[in-house]
């Protein structure tokens, strides 16, 4: 496997605010992390005691930060990908297995859009046994997730259409 990086989809004024807005609220999960994991060790080790909601504080935070981690590396192409087999195809056949990539990203998305919707219409009615959140709240991070992923999807499409397909890959 080898990094594959493709020209982010939106212009570049976009990218910069997505990439800083996403790094800051990915800063603040980790630092929400890391203050109530530490919180909780010293508590713990010094007072025999704890904080009751670190564990769930930092699952919620977690899973956040992943979600806007993974919408940062599509709107900047970064993503992993294998191209031991398309690396090596040019003209209709390379444009064919892109658009064919693209699809099944699209359907990857349409189902997980759709199940994380499923979980927080779920999650409404159910509450963290310590937080006393909506555990849609969770959820909600894999739906805004799919949607931003999908939006991302859209435009380079789009921008593919425009140039006549996608610029060649460089290695």
């Amino acid at each position: 496997m080898k990094r594959h990086e493709t020209p982010s989809p939106l212009p570049h004024w976009a990218a910069t605010a997505l990439r800083r807005l996403a790094e800051a609220a990915m800063a603040l999960s980790l630092l929400g992390m890391v203050l109530a994991v530490f919180f909780n060790v010293v508590l713990r080790y010094f007072f025999n005691t704890g904080l009751a909601i670190s564990e769930e504080l930092s699952r919620l935070l977690f899973v956040w930060l992943v979600c806007i981690g993974a919408v940062l590396a599509m709107a900047e192409g970064k993503h992993l990908g294998f191209d031991m087999v398309t690396s090596r195809l040019r003209g209709r056949a390379a444009a064919a297995c892109r658009w064919l990539t693209r699809a099944l990203i699209a359907v990857a998305l349409y189902h997980l859009v759709t199940g994380s919707w499923q979980q927080v219409l779920a999650g409404m009615d159910s509450r963290s046994p310590v937080m006393n959140y909506p555990l849609a709240l969770a959820a909600a991070g894999t739906l805004v997730m799919g949607a931003f992923m999908a939006v991302l999807l859209a435009i380079e499409c789009v921008q593919a259409l425009r140039h006549g397909e996608m610029p060649e890959e460089q290695a």
